[in-house]
């Protein structure tokens, strides 16, 4: 690939402002009010957050590079069908908001593990955080890479040095200032994000013949509108029953149990607040998510007949937004300067909410309880300039986790898969507690570590079948080259059926084994080896289930001896 030096001293000015607003936003906060002194300040900015920035900040939490990059490649590539995806979460989260989220409010502690250990027991609470705190690290790094792409195909600065410059800003402000520095600046980042994507179709729309309004008859006739899929074959890499169910159990891994998300959700003064908060979230990330499709196949249109990555000019798919940016927005200084910053903002915000909630697990799953162990008495501010310290290391680590994202593959992809592969576990054991009164700890444990097992062979295993997407044509380019269609799929050698399986089911797939094994373990358990219940707390429960253990322990009913349930005082005192 030939790099280009295409950023003009505009473009330079652009993302030095846009970097140095980010950084001064965590001075502002870190010199201010409390001065992020306290581990409530810090990690839950004193329950003080409103509801529509809390909407924007969760947007723009979930939505990165990858999604800037990689979902308008999905589209150029394999078509529409990744748009179903974003219908999952219309499902996902009001299921978060009224089954899940009341629990966690009720709960209100700073780790969203400190449930499982209430529910069952520390080493469920230490097997879940660990396997969280993992997905977080590597999901961070795929982040942290995504954004060198843009710097590298549009300046031609190395992708090393593009993933320090962005993991040093990001880990400062986020460090100095706490969440609500990280949260603030979320908001200004969203703005800029909606910026740069609406800057690439307004100069598609010049550069398109007949504008964005031919854009939906140029992809169908290349055969990128495909949303109508109804198999239910799990090894078809998109089909509309895997994308929608996929997507759902995704967005209520995410709203529903994420230490992420929750810890957001968390920062409103009450749950109707942080409800609103989630129902605002929905349009803005559905229309950014539809922007984003939309911007691939207008890509689509004007490289349909002459493929960057065919021709030779970039090396991967997700760099087609970029290849654009380089090679048709350069003309007018400053605009690819704003889209690098929307690629940076997305990054930034993302990664800022992964620091300071990893910062938020290793404190209160790790740290904390060795402190009881060795009986060791630490401040508050002590704690809190702890937390700092550890989201400075989270941030390194991070860091090195980055390089070894471009080694695996595309970023949806890879994102996703990690996602599912672990989330879908930790969705489970959740919903085991929340929803399964008979649920115990050698059960959960079981489910837990089973749901991660085959998940992750899933994601890592090898060899497995590689999609080559939708023909693609270099007959208008100026090139030599030997074919002007990717070579066809092996179809003929005979792939392990684990490895077969979409990406798009695994977070459905880990959570139903996690579920499934955790309630035949929990069985056994009971009945075989009489390992007797814990004590039963309403308000570890979805409220529906909780009104009715409340009613029945009201009414003084006879249940079965394996089941002790006592008074919510009592629990208290």
């Amino acid at each position: 690939m030939q790099k280009q030096q295409t950023l003009q001293w505009p473009d330079y000015l652009v993302i030095g402002v846009v970097l140095a607003i980010s950084g001064l936003i965590g001075l502002y906060y870190r010199f201010t009010g409390g001065r992020q002194k306290t581990v409530e300040e810090y990690f839950s900015a004193n329950r003080s957050m409103n509801a529509l920035p809390l909407a924007i900040a969760l947007m723009v939490s979930f939505v990165s590079a990858i999604t800037l990059l990689g979902i308008s490649s999905e589209n150029y590539v394999y078509g529409t069908q990744f748009a179903i995806f974003y219908l999952g979460a219309a499902i996902g989260t009001p299921l978060a908001m009224y089954l899940y989220l009341p629990v966690f409010f009720q709960l209100n502690t700073t780790s969203v593990y400190e449930y499982l250990e209430r529910r069952f027991g520390v080493t469920t609470r230490l097997v879940t955080s660990v396997a969280i705190f993992v997905q977080l690290m590597l999901y961070t790094g795929v982040v942290l890479y995504a954004p060198s792409l843009a710097l590298e195909a549009t300046t031609g600065l190395s992708g090393t040095t593009s993933v320090l410059l962005i993991g040093l800003i990001c880990t400062f402000y986020s460090t100095i200032g706490g969440i609500k520095a990280v949260l603030v600046t979320d908001v200004f980042q969203g703005f800029l994000m909606f910026a740069s994507i609406l800057t690439v179709l307004g100069i598609a729309n010049e550069e398109i013949e007949g504008g964005l309004a031919s854009v939906w008859r140029l992809a169908n006739e290349g055969g990128r509108v495909n949303f109508f899929d109804f198999r239910l074959d799990p090894t078809v890499r998109h089909t509309w029953w895997g994308l929608l169910f996929g997507g759902a159990c995704l967005f209520l891994s995410l709203y529903g149990v994420n230490q992420v998300q929750v810890q957001r959700l968390l920062t409103t003064k009450s749950l109707r607040s942080s409800q609103m908060a989630l129902l605002l979230n929905l349009p803005f990330m559905l229309a950014f998510g539809l922007v984003t499709c939309y911007s691939g196949l207008a890509l689509y249109a004007i490289y349909k007949d002459c493929d960057p990555t065919l021709s030779g000019s970039i090396d991967s798919p997700d760099k087609i937004m970029v290849f654009f940016v380089a090679e048709r927005m350069s003309r007018l200084p400053g605009l690819p300067g704003l889209f690098v910053a929307g690629i940076f903002s997305a990054s930034l915000s993302t990664i800022s909410a992964m620091l300071n909630s990893l910062a938020a697990v290793a404190l209160e799953d790790y740290v904390k309880p060795l402190c009881k162990i060795f009986r060791v008495e630490i401040s508050d501010e002590r704690r809190t300039l702890l937390g700092k310290g550890l989201a400075i290391l989270n941030g390194v680590i991070c860091l090195l986790l980055a390089f070894l994202a471009r080694e695996m593959g595309s970023l949806v992809e890879v994102a996703m898969s990690i996602s599912g592969a672990i989330g879908g576990p930790v969705l489970g054991v959740f919903s085991l507690g929340i929803f399964l009164e008979n649920a115990n700890e050698i059960g959960a444990v079981v489910g837990t570590i089973t749901g991660l097992t085959l998940g992750l062979w899933a994601t890592f295993g090898q060899p497995r079948p590689i999609d080559h997407g939708l023909p693609v044509s270099i007959d208008a380019c100026n090139s030599t080259i030997l074919s002007s269609t990717p070579a066809p799929t092996n179809q003929t050698q005979d792939y392990f059926y684990l490895y077969k399986i979409s990406y798009v089911w695994y977070t459905p797939m880990g959570m139903q084994i996690t579920m499934a094994i955790g309630i035949l373990a929990s069985f056994i358990a009971s009945r075989v080896f009489r390992v007797k219940q814990r004590p039963l707390d309403p308000n570890l429960f979805t409220p529906c289930l909780a009104k009715r253990i409340r009613r029945r322990m009201e009414n003084a009913e006879v249940i079965p001896s394996s089941q002790v349930f006592v008074l919510e005082a009592d629990l208290k005192s």
